[in-house]
């Protein structure tokens, strides 16, 4: 990964409370587990951003680097490496995420 491309994921993930790097937009999910991550955050109701990966390759292979963890979406929430798509599912279902986004909006 470029020195540029670290910068830029790293901007990202420390400048929005909840980030999301995903296939496609929040409006237009490329994927099934992005869409997955989409219906949940949009569930909780509360504001997030999205970055295409598809749209940049650089971005894409990067924040595999970045995160040390091998798929896309990447979920970060107060600029901690959440996880992709089962783990949100799986803390959805638990009632911790809810939790966790209430931490992350309220700091």
């Amino acid at each position: 990964m470029t020195e540029a491309a670290h910068d830029r994921i790293d901007n990202l993930v420390k400048q929005n409370k909840i980030m999301v790097f995903m296939k496609g937009t929040k409006l237009m999910p490329q994927c099934g587990f992005s869409n997955n991550v989409v219906q949940i955050l949009n569930t909780l109701g509360v504001p997030y951003e999205t970055i295409d990966v598809l749209a940049d390759p650089e971005i894409r292979q990067g924040i595999k680097e970045y995160s040390s963890w091998p798929t896309i979406p990447q979920v970060y929430i107060n600029g901690e490496f959440l996880g992709g798509s089962d783990i949100l599912i799986e803390l959805y279902q638990k009632g911790e995420l809810q939790q966790m986004v209430e931490v992350a909006m309220a700091s």
